[in-house]
Formats: C-alpha cells, structure tokens, sequence
C-alpha cells in the first residue's frame, strides 16, 4: 500500500482499530488496562510524526493573525463554555458526572487536535502556535467556569502539575526533537532516510492512540454505564454543536477555510487525556464516576473526529480564501 492510499483509507483504519480496542478490552479487561501506561507514549510518537510533516516557518505570522486569534480564543473561551453550560444543566441531580463532564469540556485540547487538523485540511500550524496560549487561558480560567457551573458544588482544587507534564511531554518534547531532526536532515542522508520513513507514520501513530486509550478505558464505561447514561446526550450534543460554534465564530471573523477548520477542530476537541488526572485527584467518593465520564467523552469524541476530518473540509467553507491579515 502506497503512502496516499493509507491516508485515504485512514477512516476505515481508525473505525477498524475502535472497534477491535473495544472488543478487546471488554473479552480481556485485565489484560487491556495494561495499555493504559501506553496512552502517553503513543500520543508523543503520534505528535513527533505530525510534526516532522509540518514546516515550522512563519509561526510568527500565526501568531500575529488577530482574526484568527480572536475567532479561536472568543469561540473556546466564551461561546463554548456558554454552550457546555446550557447542555450541563440536566446533570445537577449527578454530581459526580457533572464534574467529569465540566473538566472536559471546559478545557480545548493542546496536543492531538492538531493532528486532526491537519488530517482534516486545516492550518495546524496555526493551531500548534496557538497551543501555549490555549493552555495558559484553559489553566487560569477553568477555576472560574467551575465555581460558576458547579455552585456549592464548587470545591474543587487544580492543579498546574497534569496541564504542565503534558505540556512538556506532548508538545514541547516531540516539537524540540521534530525540529531537531529536521535541521540533521539537511545534512545528513541517513536522517533524511528516517525522516522519509516517518512520513508514513502519522496514519499507524493514530490507530495505536485508538486502540490504547479505548481498549484501556472501555471496561471501566461499560461497568459504570447505567450511571454514565444521563452525560451521554450531552456529550453527543457537544459533537454536534461544537463545529457548529466554531464555523460561526470563524464566519463572524471572516476566516479563510484551512484557519475556519483549524477554529473548528479546536472547537470541537476536548483535553481529556490531559484532565483525566485532575478527576484522579477528586475526593474518592466520585473520583471514579468523574474519570469514568471523561473516558465516556473520549470515546465518543474520537468516533467524532472520524466524522470531522472527513466533513470539515466538506462543510467548512470552500470559496476561495480570504487574505487574512
């Protein structure tokens, strides 16, 4: 199989790879919680083969982009945690979930979402320049959101360490090392030979993510689901509505189509792997059920963004581009 043909027959992989982590874990749930220690070096690997694809010029112009940042940081910081209120109201009788359901929802993913973007024909350049400024908004403001969401429900402590490890260990180490092997490649025929290889990686990269974190976290669901049953409307009204904020927001500031898509994938992915920690630390009596609604976000995330990276670029406008400024 040809390196074009494995990405355009990446969706049936990835519903393939889902779908066998799911049965897998269910048929052998003690074997397949070992997968767990997986789920961060996968999602490294799968960021370090993402970005050996991307040149990492004009990050500045990125940044300097004031409609993109504007539309990205307006949509995820205003309108989103506007909508996660209005979908999060029935939860208030399941407190534990309503929790769970908050944390992630709240907070826009730093590190995954730009391969989505990017498969999904969006500007992950943009994205991944804009990440430090996602993270640091999404560590001062969830407090905020959570205070006001949750009422006399409200004592829930923080932490920096979760956001910041994976920061350093999904972001910063994978970026640093792509961008060193990238500069050996001009030199160097052997890098270069290895940075060919990679380029068939992003693909395989993503199906091992699937196949660690479903087959990991499906059996703790599955037990748990009577319990996880009210978030789940909520949490697929969130798939539906997201993009939808997204593209309003990029329509409202004139994007051209790849930053609309990149808006719109920020929009709609969450932080989970990243605040699944943060509800480890809860007090034990929901400690549980919170994590177990965060993993029941994951799981129907991913089969949304097998949905998005085919419709997006569809969906997101495809007149010709606006000059952005």
């Amino acid at each position: 199989m040809s390196r074009d043909a494995l990405e355009q027959n990446q969706i049936p992989i990835y519903f393939v790879a889902v779908i066998a982590a799911a049965i897998g874990g269910l048929i052998a749930p003690a074997a397949a919680q070992s997968l767990n220690v997986l789920v961060t070096p996968t999602i490294a690997v799968l960021m370090y083969a993402m970005f050996l694809q991307i040149p990492f010029l004009d990050f500045r112009e990125s940044l300097s982009n004031k409609r993109f940042m504007s539309a990205l940081l307006i949509a995820n910081f205003v309108l989103i945690p506007l909508l996660v209120w209005a979908l999060t109201r029935g939860l208030a009788e399941h407190p534990a979930v309503l929790i769970g359901a908050l944390l992630v929802l709240l907070t826009p993913c730093i590190d995954y979402v730009v391969v989505f973007t990017h498969i999904g024909r969006g500007d992950s350049r943009a994205i991944l320049a804009a990440t430090p400024i996602l993270l640091l908004l999404q560590l001062a403001l969830l407090p905020v959101y959570l205070a006001f969401m949750l009422g006399e429900q409200s004592q829930v402590v923080i932490s920096i360490a979760p956001f910041a490890e994976a920061f350093l260990a999904l972001i910063v180490a994978p970026l640093l090392l792509a961008v060193a092997t990238a500069a050996l490649a001009k030199r160097s025929r052997v890098v270069d030979s290895w940075n060919t290889v990679w380029a068939w990686m992003p693909v395989p990269a993503m199906a091992a993510v699937l196949i660690a974190v479903v087959g990991s976290q499906i059996s703790p669901v599955v037990r748990d689901i009577d319990q996880l049953l009210p978030v789940i409307p909520v949490y697929i009204g969130f798939m539906l509505l997201a993009p939808v904020v997204g593209a309003l927001a990029s329509r409202a500031y004139k994007l051209p189509s790849s930053t609309a898509r990149a808006v719109t994938f920020s929009t709609s992915t969450r932080n989970s792997l990243v605040v699944l920690p943060l509800a480890l630390a809860l007090p034990e009596e929901i400690r549980g059920l919170a994590a177990a609604a965060i993993i029941t976000q994951t799981l129907v995330e991913l089969v949304g963004e097998i949905v998005y990276i085919r419709a997006v670029p569809v969906l997101i406008w495809r007149e010709k581009p606006l000059r952005t400024s």
